[in-house]
């Protein structure tokens, strides 16, 4: 799979260990000539994996809602923007886009990222996954709530139908392939 679609954090103010994971990924997709699809912004896991990307010769495809556009916050490592009106349209495009899509860790824009892209799934707009990178077990509170949601009857089938989760570095490059 070439096109990666990545949610993440946009936040500065996260540990330095998640940077570091990001920057691992990006390099990775970078020397495997992959092309990432994200947000667009300058922030955060957003601008570490996309600059990461660059770095290592691979593609950079932004998809800039307009607010972005506006407070100034679109990231310099973008060789192609997608400009989109809101944050719904920008979730759409980043879905169609993308060959698979990964969580890494953030805060609520990535959890409606993921939850958007498995709703969808869910009644049949698409058969894409979402991989959970678990990085040190940053899902495993959110992979407990959506198993007692399967426990108590509220998913007409498995939660993970719609996606993987990857602890590891070398488990998420596995699960891409």
């Amino acid at each position: 799979m070439k096109k990666i679609g990545i949610f993440c954090s946009a936040s500065e103010n996260i540990d330095k260990m998640y940077f570091e994971s990001a920057r691992q990924i990006g390099k990775w997709m970078g020397e495997s000539n992959k092309t990432l699809i994200y947000g667009g912004a300058n922030l955060g896991l957003m601008e570490c994996i996309a600059g990461a990307v660059k770095e290592y010769g691979g593609t950079v495809i932004g998809v800039v809602p307009s607010k972005l556009e506006e407070n100034g916050k679109v990231s310099k490592c973008l060789d192609q923007m997608i400009h989109t009106q809101n944050l719904s349209d920008r979730k759409d495009i980043i879905t169609e886009e993308s060959d698979i899509l990964v969580a890494l860790p953030g805060g609520v824009g990535t959890l409606d990222e993921v939850f958007h892209v498995i709703a969808a799934a869910s009644i049949g707009y698409h058969q894409k996954k979402v991989i959970f990178y678990n990085d040190y077990g940053f899902y495993n509170e959110l992979l407990k709530t959506l198993s007692t949601l399967e426990e108590k009857g509220f998913a007409r089938q498995p939660f993970s139908s719609y996606y993987e989760v990857a602890e590891t570095l070398d488990e998420l490059k596995e699960k891409i392939k």
